[in-house]
């Protein structure tokens, strides 16, 4: 999710206090320690892929700021080299570039992800990842749908759903066979507790970023704990709905809730806003990305 206008101006100043370059090093792990377990079994088991092809030859990512590398690599700027999607970064090394090595991953992958959108513009970056023809197509959204200034103004469930669901028409009918690689919603209440003990990053969230789970960090009041758990709730409901839909489909596999469940820590966030993953965090996603998409069984 882009920042607020008004913050370009603060963060060219406090983005010299933060590591230059891009975020390196960093630890693996898995997400939510505050997530229910429901967000991950209440619903029908994925749908068996028996054709899956763990080796695609092709491919094509939407989604949002998260995909596009946004402040990955400066400060209010995309950064697709280093997309765990298909960027071309050595240090990431991408789903395309572990899949098709880097000369062909260049020629063969299509960043179509747009910073700031939501599910409700996913249909019409999958009509144009269809165009394309591509072998697999990666999805990741739907954190700005619950990262909204306020709880009343995150997308409401049955609107994720229908998104999604004509996401889908959208692809099948220029690209029947394509692949899809859905990956989890991030666990956005880990981002709270993990980012609010950095002073630097708790100043940067004031300037307007994700106020619904972000704003007043250090507030542990019964209204901000009921805010909170709210845009979780969502966000669990996201990942049911990401799940559900993607089992309808035989050429779809669902990620499990592998990116909700990475604990991530402050070595994969962004130095210069503390919300979207550094360069380490994109290697993270592209490490799960690659180990769901070549399993031989689709993630429980």
């Amino acid at each position: 999710m882009r920042t607020a206008a008004a913050a370009l101006t603060a963060l060219s100043l406090v983005g010299v206090a933060a590591l230059a370059g891009c975020s390196g090093g960093g630890s693996e792990g898995g997400v939510s320690q505050n997530a229910p377990a429901a967000s991950r079994s209440a619903s029908p088991s994925p749908s068996p892929t028996p054709d899956w092809n763990p080796r695609p030859g092709s491919i094509a990512a939407v989604g949002d700021s998260i995909t596009r590398g946004f402040d990955a690599c400066s400060v209010l700027a995309d950064c697709p080299d280093v997309s765990w999607a298909t960027g071309t970064d050595d240090a990431v090394r991408s789903l395309a570039v572990r899949l098709l090595g880097p000369s062909k991953a260049a020629e063969r992958s299509w960043n179509l992800a747009v910073s700031g959108s939501r599910m409700v513009q996913l249909p019409e970056q999958m009509a144009r990842a269809a165009k394309e023809r591509p072998e697999l197509v990666t999805v990741m959204t739907g954190a700005n749908d619950a990262c909204r200034d306020s709880v009343r103004l995150m997308t409401p469930v049955a609107d994720f759903r229908a998104s999604f669901e004509a996401s889908m028409r959208q692809l099948r009918a220029k690209a029947p066979k394509a692949q899809v690689y859905v990956s989890s919603v991030p666990d956005l209440k880990r981002l709270w507790s993990t980012g609010r003990v950095n002073e630097l990053g708790r100043k940067i969230w004031d300037l307007g970023i994700c106020q619904s789970m972000l704003a007043d960090a250090d507030d542990l009041g019964p209204a901000a704990v009921a805010r909170r758990d709210a845009v979780q709730d969502r966000v669990v409901a996201f990942n049911e709905v990401l799940r559900d839909v993607c089992a309808k489909d035989r050429h779809c596999r669902y990620d499990g809730g592998a990116v909700f469940d990475f604990r991530f820590t402050g070595a994969q966030l962004s130095p210069w806003d503390w919300f979207h993953p550094s360069r380490d965090g994109q290697a993270r996603l592209a490490e799960i990305a690659y180990r769901n998409v070549t399993a031989a069984e689709p993630p429980a």
